[in-house]
């Protein structure tokens, strides 16, 4: 029997603030959006850098894969620190605040002078991902009427699959065409914009379900939101324990210079727009069936790159599938959660966000370990197989977790 987690609810009737937030739907919901965008693209920026970032400060490619890997660390813990240290404060000034705070780490790591400056600057970046991650993931409900509450998540979590198209690729351009401390700097910018976008455009957001650390183990009693973060752990972790180092991956296939890595990467972004957006309609009908999908889409084609390092066609036709396949897991994993925790929301978002971003920094992590004593290639397989599991979990779970 579940355990209820008694936390107040809000439905967008119920609240004093439905006829302005309604005039600002279209803005609201975009700004939202393009934090969560400017938060992504920041932390998969070194993905695309790897190589010249790794040169340009004497380190190792597993080495500077820290730069994904210790903001992942931070950005769990403050996913679920934050929301309880601000759980008093109106939202717009939380997501506004976070905003300026991640420019202004993305300038101190455009002008870092070593790799520990970097690290430091990084730090400051995990504070400000789970901060945002932790408040955004659950304001469609606030922002929307119920019948468009659906969409709307689709499209503030679209951020993440938008910054694959254009943020890490243009980080990626940009630094070859410069270096990487100008994408860093390019990225800086971008935060003190979205920053004055939210505080225009976001209407009032006072704090609806203050959080509570006694939350947390509550909701972990409730077995159909258990199912659901061990699934996303597993698909994330085998995710960015290979795609953090796609960049070498796809190097080893013939014909492949630095100019068409890029070009490679903006063709996985696109597709995991498409994934995003068919991802969040399957799955707000029902999250267990998009995450089964998903998962055995995952397994098969990490798995399949291993062969096809030396076809540059298939490649691109595996690495776009790919694209596809992952830009459904954030928007269906949120449908997912919301759906077996709907009384506390927020607490559910920020848990939510903790394992997320703990999986990037694991999933990292495992793939430097593995990049650095194996090879490259053997990365692929590691992400294959817990994909495979995540599989397994989902499946084993039964229609009742539906």
């Amino acid at each position: 029997m579940e355990t209820p987690v008694e936390t107040p609810t809000e439905t967008p009737a119920q609240t004093p603030h439905v006829d302005a937030r309604q005039r600002a739907l279209p803005l609201s919901v975009v700004a939202v959006a393009a934090a969560t965008f400017s938060v992504v693209t920041t932390e998969m920026l070194p993905v695309g850098l790897l190589t010249s970032l790794a040169s340009g400060l004497g380190v190792s490619d597993g080495t500077a894969g820290l730069t994904v890997t210790l903001p992942g660390v931070v950005a769990a813990l403050a996913a679920l620190l934050l929301p309880v240290a601000v759980r008093g404060a109106d939202r717009r000034a939380v997501l506004c605040g976070l905003m300026l705070l991640l420019g202004a780490a993305n300038l101190l790591s455009a002008l870092a002078p070593s790799f520990a400056v970097l690290l430091a600057a990084r730090i400051v970046v995990g504070l400000c991902i789970g901060g945002v991650w932790a408040v955004a993931a659950s304001l469609a409900v606030r922002l929307v009427r119920a019948e468009s509450v659906g969409r709307a998540t689709a499209v503030i979590f679209s951020g993440i699959a938008v910054a694959s198209v254009l943020g890490v690729p243009a980080g990626t351009f940009l630094g070859e065409l410069a270096s990487w401390r100008w994408a860093f700097g390019a990225v800086a910018a971008l935060g003190l914009g979205v920053a004055a976008l939210l505080a225009v455009v976001l209407p009032a957001l006072p704090p609806s379900e203050p959080v509570r650390l006694g939350a947390f183990p509550a909701l972990l009693r409730l077995p159909r939101l258990r199912v659901g973060l061990i699934a996303v752990a597993l698909l994330v972790v085998g995710h960015f324990a290979a795609y953090t180092y796609v960049r070498p991956v796809l190097e080893r296939v013939p014909d492949v210079g630095a100019g068409l890595v890029s070009g490679l990467l903006l063709s996985y972004g696109v597709a995991g727009i498409a994934g995003n957006f068919l991802g969040g309609t399957f799955a707000a009908r029902d999250p267990r069936r998009a995450l089964l999908l998903i998962s055995a889409a995952l397994a098969a084609v990490v798995l399949l790159l291993v062969p096809a390092g030396s076809s540059l066609p298939v490649t691109v036709a595996l690495l776009v599938a790919w694209g596809l396949a992952y830009g459904g897991v954030s928007v269906s994993s949120q449908n997912w959660v919301m759906a077996a925790a709907p009384q506390a929301r927020e607490a559910a978002s920020a848990l939510f966000a903790g394992i997320f971003n703990v999986a990037i920094a694991l999933g990292a992590l495992l793939g430097g370990r593995v990049a650095d004593g194996l090879g490259a290639t053997d990365v692929l397989w590691l992400g294959g197989g817990l994909a495979a599991l995540a599989l397994g979990v989902v499946a084993t779970a039964g229609r009742g977790a539906r």
